[in-house]
């Protein structure tokens, strides 16, 4: 990996006892690159691509500012995701159990995107320029 390049890796914290994150492979298509679990099986951290942007999920900390959205019934990022075919996206994410919370729609100044929650209550945006 280049370093001298910045990468962009978010780290989505997830609630303690996750034992399966299938919605990011099944509902985004990510690949599992690989996975740290705690001795009882749940997972510490998982990390994940999705056509090469790489992202982390963590088990929440003891840190009371870093915490799943879950916690307080909201998030303070949404992450964006460039695709090919948002809708493909959309209908892909919301059969492995994502919510749909802004429909997919073309927007005056060039992009379609679409938002849906994840069932740990993260917002992803799939995107693509028109």
């Amino acid at each position: 990996m280049d370093t001298a390049t910045p990468i962009f890796a978010p780290e989505l914290y997830i609630p303690n006892g996750v034992r399966d994150v299938d919605f990011y492979i099944n509902g985004l298509g990510a690949v599992e690159l690989r996975r740290f679990s705690n001795d009882d099986g749940t997972i510490h951290v998982s990390e994940l691509s999705i056509n090469g942007a790489i992202f982390h999920l963590h088990e929440e900390t003891r840190n009371p500012a870093l915490f799943s959205p879950k916690r307080h019934q909201g998030s303070t990022v949404t992450i964006g995701l460039f695709v090919d075919d948002v809708d493909a996206y959309m209908t892909r994410a919301v059969a492995a159990g994502a919510k749909v919370t802004s429909p997919a729609q073309d927007y005056d100044y060039g992009y379609r995107q679409g938002d849906v929650v994840d069932p740990f209550g993260h917002v992803w945006m799939f995107e693509s320029r028109i």
